[in-house]
């Protein structure tokens, strides 16, 4: 397949030998082979959905500053509907898609719709409003072409709904341009799973599946990038991502383990930029699993609480890159529950593996993406469970298949990541303590938890005005989780990128994402 000559271009500035990366374009060095689409209504893995802050805009989004706060993009403003469960939103009148399109109210209700309808990964976020595909097309009324009111059934307050709708299967989608390539009623999924039709500041100009993505600046955008181009760079070794940055053939690396991290904080030509992250880091046992009944008995839930080293992986292995954190909620969240019960323990994990007729020497398939810190942190689980006579057999696998095997539910037990969608105690609480018969695949589904009490906790909470009591929901919701779950969470991490010295303006929110393009200088 012959690629097209601008990606045959932009590939050969930033691979030349030494070869200083071009002034009007950023190049990253990721690995992409967790891409498996680029569809807001779809995309939930690392890079394609870091990247879409960066292609589409929602109504609002956190502030840059302050993500606590909300910051107008799409939408002007917004202001109660004439119920407690509805907003009225003013579009801004100057917003136009990539294409030249006028961004509409049509557009609005177009993309919320499609995305409920299609039910895809990330359609529990929406599910939150109550929306379903056969009630969501009665939840819209188009004022006119910039203003909208939006309703929902849920039992939820205004301020979750407008964090619900900073996620990024809220970005709203260029209607006209997707149902142009719409085929068998799938509203343009197809082609979006490779293709953009956003209004933010960049949009996508050529995918090749695990070697590159290009995004070129969006002219017609209210969000006005500095540069005219960003490549994504397709490495997957992170050692060669390190020598990439040391030699200035890309301008910034993400996904460097510790090693390589401190190798480059001696490089004058080279910065570590830390910023604070969501993520947290767990690992998670298939309860209904076929191939190993121990995966459902709650006494290998308890004791592997007890089998993990968290100073050694957090201190030593990780070397401060992360901290130790037991709970579902990352800290920074309002309600986030700090206490550290667990720590490395063998002889009592032993007691409860006995207890609980959990024979030595049971097998356990550990899947984890081929990339640090998670080889490495699986290598050092698989040590520690093995003094108490668990056997992890590490099964490495490349991102997007990690996410399929989840999905489906075809794995053992799973080491990996969650990050927040939106800055609301929500975001985690409905996918780790939420499964209910009929309802959104949740992480709780994936590992086949059935959790009826905690559910509906989940649900009160999210519907709760008073701030005290919502507090104390979730605080209730993680102590039981913490203490009995399938789920045993242990760090959370901040993203550490290193970035060539002239490198400015460099900023990246507290979810999962990528940089904020527009604001790269260099």
């Amino acid at each position: 397949m012959h690629k097209p000559l601008l990606l045959l271009t932009a590939l050969a500035l930033s691979s030349a030998a030494h070869a200083a990366t071009p002034k009007d374009t950023f190049v990253v060095a990721v690995p992409l082979d967790g891409i498996i689409s680029f569809d807001p209504a779809e995309s939930f893995e690392t890079v394609s959905n870091s990247s879409l802050r960066n292609i589409y805009q929602m109504l609002l989004e956190p502030d840059h500053q302050d993500p606590q706060k909300l910051s107008p993009l799409a939408a002007l403003r917004w202001q109660p509907g004439k119920t407690p469960n509805s907003l009225v939103f003013d579009l801004n009148p100057q917003a136009r898609f990539a294409s030249g399109n006028p961004l509409t109210a049509k557009d609005v209700v177009f993309s919320f719709t499609r995305a409920v309808k299609l039910n895809k990964a990330p359609s529990f976020i929406l599910s939150e409003f109550g929306w379903t595909p056969e009630n969501i097309d009665q939840q819209f009324t188009v004022i006119n072409d910039h203003q909208l009111e939006l309703r929902w059934p849920a039992q939820i307050g205004q301020d979750l709904a407008l964090r619900l709708l900073t996620a990024p299967v809220s970005s709203i989608v260029d209607s006209k341009l997707a149902q142009s390539h719409a085929a068998s009623n799938d509203y343009g999924n197809g082609w979006l799973k490779t293709h953009s039709a956003g209004s933010a500041a960049y949009a996508i100009k050529q995918f090749v599946p695990l070697q590159a993505l290009v995004l070129e600046a969006n002219p017609n955008s209210t969000q006005k990038a500095h540069l005219k181009r960003v490549l994504l760079k397709g490495v997957a070794d992170p050692g060669t991502r390190r020598l990439l940055i040391q030699q200035g053939d890309v301008d910034a690396a993400y996904q460097l383990g510790p090693d390589q991290l401190a190798s480059l904080k001696s490089d004058p030509n080279v910065h570590i930029a830390a910023f604070p992250s969501s993520l947290i880091y767990y690992l998670g046992f298939n309860t209904k699993s076929t191939q190993q009944p121990a995966l459902g008995n709650p006494a290998l839930w308890q004791a592997a609480r007890w089998l993990v080293d968290y100073d050694s992986l957090a201190n030593q292995l990780l070397k401060g890159q992360y901290r130790v954190h037991q709970s579902f909620l990352p800290q920074g969240f309002d309600g986030a529950l700090e206490t550290k019960p667990f720590h490395y323990d063998v002889e009592k994990a032993k007691a409860i593996l006995a207890k609980g007729g959990i024979k030595p020497g049971a097998h356990i398939a550990l899947s984890v993406v081929n990339q640090p810190p998670y080889i490495d942190i699986a290598q050092a689980l698989q040590s520690s469970f093995a003094k108490a006579e668990v056997n992890l057999d590490i099964q490495p696998v490349a991102e997007s298949e990690l996410w399929s095997k989840m999905r489906s539910r075809q794995f053992e037990s799973i080491f990996t990541y969650w990050g927040a969608d939106y800055i609301d105690p929500n975001t985690n609480a409905s996918t780790f303590a939420y499964n209910v018969p009929n309802g959104s695949k949740t992480l709780a589904w994936r590992v086949g938890w059935d959790i009826p009490e905690l559910s509906a906790l989940t649900h009160k909470a999210a519907g709760e005005s008073d701030a005290a009591k919502r507090r104390a929901d979730y605080f209730s919701l993680q102590q039981q989780l913490q203490q009995n779950s399938p789920y045993v969470v242990m760090l959370q991490g901040e993203v550490q990128v290193a970035l060539r010295k002239n490198v400015t303006h460099a900023q990246q929110g507290i979810g999962v994402t990528l940089l904020n393009f527009e604001e790269v200088q260099k």
